[in-house]
C-alpha cells in the first residue's frame, strides 16, 4: 500500500506530462469531414493519426527507446518520458510561428506598392486586382489567388471579395490593406487610391520592421533556455554515465520525485514560451467575431420582445 500510493501519484504526472507536450504538437489541416459516431475509446486512440509523419516517427522511435532503457535499468517511466523529451523538448525551445507573420506581411507591404502602381497607370480596381496575381510575392500568393478566383468567378462583389480576402491574411494590418480597398469599391476612396496605397506600404513597412524588433527580444530567453537545458542534460547524462548521483531515483518513490521535477521544469519552460508570444492586435473586420456579435445581440432582442 506504501508503493502503491506513490505509484498512482507517478502515473498522474506523466499523464499530465504528456498531455503538455500533446497540447503543443500542431495537427495537419484537414478537409471537414461528414460527423460520425466515435466511442470516447476510439476518439482517444485516434490522436497517433493526426500527427505529422516526423512526430509519429520521433514518438514510435522515443517509445522503443524508452522501452529498451525500460527493460535494461528497471526504470518504468523511461517508456513515457523518452518519447515526451524527443518531442516535447524540441517544440518547448522552438520560436512561436513570428517569423512566417513578418515574411507575409512584408509580402503584403510588396503586394500594394505594386497595386498602386497598376492603379497609376489607369487600371480599374478590380482589373487591378486580378493582375497582381502575376507579381505576386510567395508568402501571400495563396491569399490573392483566392482573392482572383472568386473575383473571376462573378458570384460576389468586389466587396465581399475583398472582405474575404481579410479573412484570409487573418491580421490587424491586412485589414486595414483591405478597408482601403474596400472603401475603394464601393466608390467612396477611388479617388486617390494610389497614393493611399503607397502610404500604406509604409505603414507596413514600420510594422514590419517593429516586429522584427520584438521578435529580436523575445528570442533572447528562448536562447537562454535552450543553453541551460542543453548544458543541464548534458550534465545528467554524465552523472548517469560516469557515477551513482541519479541512483536514488530508481526507486519508485524516487521516479516519482523525478517526475515531479520534471514536470516543473517542463511548465517553466510553457511559462517562458507563452510570455514571449505577443498577442496578436484585434481585428476590425473579423467577419466571424462580428457574426457571432449579431447572433447574440439578436438573441438579446429576442428575449427582450
Amino acid at each position: 500500500m506504501t508503493a502503491f500510493l506513490p505509484a498512482v501519484l507517478g502515473a498522474l504526472i506523466v499523464i499530465g506530462l504528456i498531455g503538455m507536450v500533446y497540447a503543443l504538437i500542431p495537427a495537419p489541416p484537414k478537409p471537414p469531414r461528414p460527423a460520425r459516431t466515435v466511442t470516447p475509446l476510439g476518439r482517444a486512440g485516434d490522436w497517433f493519426t493526426r500527427l505529422t509523419p516526423r512526430t509519429r516517427m520521433l514518438v514510435t522511435f522515443g517509445a522503443v527507446t524508452g522501452l529498451l532503457i525500460a527493460l535494461l535499468t528497471g526504470w518504468v517511466i523511461a517508456i513515457v518520458l523518452v518519447p515526451a523529451a524527443i518531442v516535447g523538448i524540441p517544440l518547448l525551445l522552438t520560436p512561436p510561428p513570428a517569423a512566417a507573420s513578418v515574411e507575409k506581411l512584408e509580402a503584403l507591404e510588396e503586394w500594394t506598392r505594386s497595386l498602386s502602381g497598376k492603379l497609376t497607370a489607369g487600371q480599374s480596381l478590380r482589373s487591378a486586382l486580378i493582375k497582381s496575381l502575376q507579381s505576386v510575392p510567395a508568402p501571400i500568393e495563396r491569399e490573392v489567388g483566392l482573392m482572383v478566383s472568386r473575383l473571376w468567378n462573378n458570384t460576389a462583389t468586389t466587396e465581399d471579395v475583398l472582405r474575404a480576402f481579410a479573412e484570409d491574411l487573418n491580421d490587424s494590418t491586412g485589414d486595414v490593406v483591405a478597408s482601403q480597398l474596400i472603401l475603394a469599391a464601393s466608390g467612396r476612396g477611388q479617388a486617390g487610391l494610389a497614393k493611399a496605397l503607397d502610404a500604406l506600404a509604409e505603414t507596413v513597412a514600420a510594422d514590419v520592421r517593429a516586429r522584427r524588433q520584438i521578435a529580436a527580444d523575445q528570442a533572447k530567453p528562448r536562447t537562454t533556455a535552450r543553453t541551460v537545458t542543453v548544458i543541464t542534460l548534458g550534465v545528467l547524462g554524465m552523472l548517469a554515465l560516469t557515477g551513482d548521483y541519479i541512483e536514488p531515483y530508481g526507486t519508485p518513490l524516487g521516479q516519482v520525485i523525478l517526475v515531479v521535477l520534471l514536470t516543473v521544469y517542463v511548465a517553466t519552460l510553457l511559462w517562458m514560451r507563452r510570455m514571449a508570444i505577443a498577442k496578436p492586435l484585434p481585428r476590425f473586420l473579423d467577419l466571424q467575431a462580428r457574426n457571432a456579435h449579431r447572433a447574440a445581440h439578436g438573441e438579446k432582442e429576442g428575449a427582450l420582445a
